[in-house]
């Protein structure tokens, strides 16, 4: 659980940095690290038996899936990762 908590806290810096005007690069690699740890915590979510987060992290990994971008405008994807940020900040001081 202690790992699941800093690779939701990394992911959620990640994300938040994701607000400045970073490099094209930086972006394609978010798109991948989150589409991975989306996907690991869907996995994670399966073994507690938890569907509600099994479905949010499954959702967000096709979200940030890197192989069929989905154009959301940089203001609307600014808003998604704000908005995931903090979904993950709830996550960590959650039970």
């Amino acid at each position: 659980m202690k790992i699941e908590k800093g690779i939701s806290a990394g992911l959620a810096t990640l994300l938040l940095l994701c607000l400045l005007p970073m490099p094209y690069g930086y972006y394609n690699l978010i798109r991948l690290l989150s589409a991975a740890v989306f996907s690991w915590l869907a996995y994670k979510s399966y073994e507690r038996g938890n569907k509600n987060e099994i479905f949010i992290s499954i959702t967000l990994a096709l979200l940030f899936q890197p192989f069929f971008k989905i154009a959301l405008g940089r203001t609307i994807w600014n808003v998604v990762d704000i908005v995931v940020s903090l979904y993950l900040i709830h996550k960590l001081f959650k039970k």
